[in-house]
């Protein structure tokens, strides 16, 4: 059970994660740069106090998550379906929010199908609700807009210094009778699809976590490892911020190395099977007798 203080810096971390999400709601414009958004999303977390806990992602059209901005990112937001996935630490206490915008005007339904399932999630939730309640309820809300739920994306149990513990909050229903425990803190996010309702992991990644601090013979790799472990611990960084302080070949170098001996995994884009258009809406919730969702802004 977490104490008084650290309920509060938790709150504090998913207020500010809430606050950078509308922050960065409102860069995404047709026309507007994608890496200056993405560094501007980041920024403001410092800004506000806290740390990322992932660098911001923002993943267009049927790319459902893990998309990251690169260094050199020319690209500019053009009438794209777009989510962004903020995540906040403070002292371990971390905040988990995301949304989508639709530039094109569009993709209205698969938005509403994904906001208003996650709408339906938070009724359900208390103390004792299963994990197949909460994954039918879910499942039946986008359906019922004849779109299909992510089977195999979920949502998350969140703890000190852990984004994703077990155990997962499922899109569909699983039949799994695990109960939602008092003080739990969860991340629920409907991702809604006009595709098929999978995902598969695309080739190539620019965010990773660091595993291990195994020794390295190289001494790019041994001086990024080391600022990694110093600046980053375990949370998800990305290859743009690498760069920006070490060069771009340099980082290239360092982080080929650190996967070759598993002191790094990669976290590539996550992309729909049938290239179907995805939306997400995401907010942490902490469990209780009154079940208190922690990323809203004051």
């Amino acid at each position: 059970m977490y104490s008084k203080e650290e309920i509060d810096t938790w709150r504090k971390a998913a207020r500010i994660a809430a606050q950078v999400l509308d922050y960065g709601k409102g860069l995404v414009k047709n026309g507007a740069s994608y890496l200056e958004v993405s560094d501007k999303i980041d920024q403001k977390i410092y800004d506000l106090g806290a740390k990322p806990a992932w660098a911001t992602q923002i993943s267009f059209d049927h790319v459902a998550a893990h998309q990251c901005a690169e260094f050199d990112d020319e690209r500019v937001f053009d009438n794209n379906l777009v989510k962004i996935d903020v995540g906040v630490r403070i002292d371990g206490f971390i905040g988990d929010n995301a949304a989508t915008i639709d530039l094109s005007g569009q993709y209205k339904e698969i938005c509403d199908a994904s906001r208003e399932a996650l709408k339906a999630a938070e009724k359900v939730l208390c103390i004792g609700a299963t994990l197949d309640e909460i994954g039918r309820t879910i499942q039946e809300t986008i359906m019922s807009y004849g779109l299909s739920p992510i089977r195999n994306l979920s949502g998350h149990t969140i703890s000190h210094e852990m984004i994703h513990d077990h155990p997962s909050i499922p899109n569909i229903a699983t039949g799994d009778q695990t109960a939602l425990e008092d003080g739990q803190v969860i991340a629920v996010e409907p991702f809604a699809t006009n595709g098929d309702g999978q995902i598969y992991e695309s080739e190539q990644a620019n965010l990773f976590s660091l595993i291990n601090t195994k020794a390295v013979r190289s001494p790019f790799a041994r001086e990024i490892l080391a600022y990694v472990d110093q600046e980053y611990e375990i949370y998800p960084f990305t290859t743009r911020w690498l760069a920006k302080k070490f060069g771009l070949g340099k980082t290239r170098l360092a982080l080929r190395e650190l996967l070759r001996v598993d002191n790094v995994q990669q976290h590539p884009p996550l992309v729909e099977r049938a290239k179907g258009m995805v939306a997400q809406f995401e907010h942490t919730y902490r469990i209780g007798d009154k079940v208190e969702k922690l990323t809203v802004i004051e």
